[in-house]
């Protein structure tokens, strides 16, 4: 009830922001809801938003001007359908380039301490500001995206509805993202609606919760918890046995020891969540796997030794868990039971009808 709430509290102010503009008044600030069966979010991500805060981010988002030619927005790499993540193994930004990792998902962002794969950004705020800037991505300097949104005919009396009195700068700008996405919750999943007794899972898809959470079988829980914590994610990091090596220099990438610099962090990245992985294909920090079925047939039978593997991986030299086909089916039925078809279809957080532009070759063009 609390989200449905917050969800149509956006949906009523959404054309305020947007065609309110004009108006100073100081917006009305609010926490965004946390379902009653998640855990608390770290005190420090707790942080207000607005409903014009959340539009304008929006809209940012979706926009096209952020980026060096024109050619992608945040939204050209972050599907909504799924899950705010691509379809493709790596992401194209401008000029053709591709970064060296997959796109992850964007949702319930608010439990995170630690974003990207590497974890190197500790805020919400903190990772926007790096796909703007990356020369693979979409290759703005930050300098001249202030210049744009000064010189848009639309941005300057949002930020003045949505901040009043802030200089529009770097900073104010992720922020407003980061109010979009921090209104971006997925928590109504059947697994969700069966946990709140509203519906009962199918037998398989039940018998594959079991599964996967019995440390004689699946044993995902320890990684990915469901049983009781409905994050799908310890939110950690972890080595999962995907590539043999000895040494760090080994490896095409050394995971969360670019961030801290730690060898025992090499080959290790962030967990990630359950929720929607039906949706957000292909799999792992490099996108080698395109399918569930793919994923259960590696943790089956294909771990591979390194110095950092993770213990809770099974003692060195183990494989894997040695599903039988008809248990990873059965865990796979349960995978999709953690799709929320209401989130990854919701006009909430749909592209704004509002107009949004790009520049390219010097030229303004209507999206």
């Amino acid at each position: 009830p609390a989200l449905s709430a917050m969800r149509t509290f956006s949906i009523l102010l959404l054309g305020l922001a947007l065609c309110g503009a004009a108006g100073l008044r100081p917006p009305d600030s609010f926490i965004p809801a946390v379902p009653s069966f998640f855990p608390a979010p770290p005190a420090d991500n707790l942080l207000p938003v607005s409903a014009e805060g959340i539009a304008l981010g929006q809209l940012l988002f979706n926009d096209p001007l952020l980026s060096a030619d024109g050619s992608i927005a945040c939204a050209s790499c972050h599907l909504e359908a799924f899950a705010f993540s691509d379809t493709s193994r790596y992401s194209v930004g401008i000029h053709g380039q591709r970064p060296t990792r997959n796109t992850p998902p964007l949702f319930n962002l608010v439990w995170y301490d630690a974003l990207f794969w590497d974890g190197r950004s500790a805020t919400i705020e903190d990772q926007v500001l790096e796909p703007v800037r990356n020369h693979r991505e979409m290759g703005l300097p930050w300098e001249e995206a202030v210049q744009r949104i000064a010189q848009d005919d639309r941005y300057p009396a949002l930020f003045a509805r949505a901040f009043p009195g802030e200089p529009v700068d770097s900073l104010l700008i992720a922020r407003a993202i980061g109010h979009y996405l921090r209104s971006i919750l997925a928590a109504n999943a059947p697994f969700d609606r069966a946990l709140k007794r509203e519906i009962v899972l199918s037998p398989e898809a039940f018998e594959g919760f079991v599964l996967a959470n019995d440390q004689t079988k699946g044993n995902c829980l320890h990684c990915h918890p469901t049983d009781a914590h409905p994050l799908g994610t310890t939110g950690g990091f972890a080595n999962n046995g995907l590539d043999a090596w000895t040494t760090p220099g080994e490896l095409r990438d050394v995971g969360r020891m670019a961030a801290t610099d730690d060898p025992r962090d090499a080959g290790t990245f962030r967990i990630p969540s359950l929720r929607n992985v039906a949706v957000t294909a292909p799999y792992m920090h490099d996108g080698r796997f395109a399918t569930l079925e793919e994923v259960l047939q590696f943790y089956s039978e294909g771990l591979r030794d390194s110095p950092t593997r993770d213990h809770r991986m099974g003692p060195r030299g183990s494989k894997g868990v040695n599903l039988t086909q008809e248990e990873q089916r059965k865990i796979i039925l349960f995978l999709r039971a953690l799709t929320d078809s209401s989130f990854i279809h919701n006009p909430d957080y749909a592209k704004p009808e509002y107009p949004v532009s790009s520049q390219r070759n010097g030229r303004r063009m209507a999206r």
